[in-house]
């Protein structure tokens, strides 16, 4: 990325060129197909297409969205949304391949990622997605864009200024495609590792993260944890607005892990205060996409005498309904 029309190349001739390998610019491509891909396929739920969940929770709530807030009442509108996201991820990689539609495709990646910015609190990631599907577009494309700029800077561009070589070195060692081929293999295998685990995988979360299931549920939990003496039997509980924000109690009490860290952290901070023979336990609740709420964690479990690791969590509670689909 740096070789051409970058401080780099105008400092460093050895890195110059005018053409890269293929592998460079296809290995992006295969990336954000992943991206999409996956997403795609993570929708196909019953909970997504059949309920509109979680956006009939979500939507509601942008009223106040200027144009649109009357709209997002609306139930049709939900399942439209449901059912277009899924259609959008699963063929928007093909779309922007082929030629022919790349254009329009490269519109309606603008006007998605766009309207989920405005309706929801994911960061940078829409500005990312739109930028990097530049990349399915020729060079000659790319050429216009640097050309624009270039104008606006009122500099030439320094592909007129500096001589380039017509392959870049750096791409001829051998090792780099087989290095790239492994982490895009990882890339594909690893959002399956959740098959390995049993339950369902959004109660437990196991195998959830790193496997592009974006914004695919809505979970609202209550965490009471106990510190016990197991010597005495005397008890307290934990007020978790001493150790903790509103947003941090909110993300651990719907999360296992971040549970058993928290009952770790309880664990270190009671110790350290001279309580002996402690255990500690959790009183939790959590309701997943609109359901009501049902005990999550084994309030018999001593939290302290488990590691986390990735092995499964057989603390965790059975979920006592099924979500069909991938």
């Amino acid at each position: 990325a740096n070789c051409y029309y970058s401080i780099d190349a105008l400092r460093l001739k050895k890195i110059r060129a005018k053409n890269v390998s293929a592998w460079t610019i296809n290995s992006i491509k295969a990336l954000l197909c992943i991206v999409y891909l996956y997403a795609g396929l993570a929708k196909l739920n019953s909970d997504w297409l059949l309920e509109a969940m979680p956006l009939q929770i979500w939507l509601p709530s942008k009223y106040d969205v200027p144009l649109l807030g009357n709209m997002l009442q609306k139930q049709w509108v939900h399942y439209a949304f449901s059912w277009g996201g899924a259609f959008y991820d699963l063929f928007i990689p093909f779309l922007l391949l082929y030629k022919p539609t790349r254009s329009i495709a490269f519109v309606l990646v603008v006007i998605f990622h766009l309207l989920t910015r405005v309706l929801f609190p994911i960061g940078m990631f829409p500005y990312i997605m739109i930028i990097s599907t530049l990349i399915f577009f020729n060079a000659h494309f790319h050429e216009r864009i640097l050309l624009f700029f270039s104008a606006i800077l009122k500099r030439l561009s320094i592909f007129n200024r500096v001589s380039f070589l017509e392959v870049n070195r750096a791409t001829n060692y051998k090792i780099a495609p087989y290095v790239v081929g492994l982490f895009i293999t990882v890339q594909l295998l690893l959002p399956f590792r959740y098959l390995m685990y049993p339950g369902e995988l959004f109660w437990t979360e196991e195998g959830y993260r790193f496997s592009w299931r974006v914004m695919l549920m809505e979970k609202a939990g209550y965490a009471q944890f106990i510190v016990k003496n197991t010597k005495t039997g005397t008890q307290f509980a934990v007020n978790n607005s001493d150790f903790l924000t509103s947003f941090q109690e909110k993300q651990m009490s719907t999360q296992p892990d971040f549970i058993l860290e928290y009952a770790h952290y309880l664990g270190t901070h009671f110790k350290s205060q001279g309580h002996k023979n402690i255990a500690v336990h959790v009183e939790s609740y959590v309701a997943l996409n609109g359901r009501l709420s049902q005990p999550f964690i084994n309030p018999e479990v001593n939290l302290l005498d488990i590691e986390d690791t990735f092995k499964h969590k057989d603390w965790i509670l059975e979920f006592n309904d099924t979500i069909q689909g991938i």
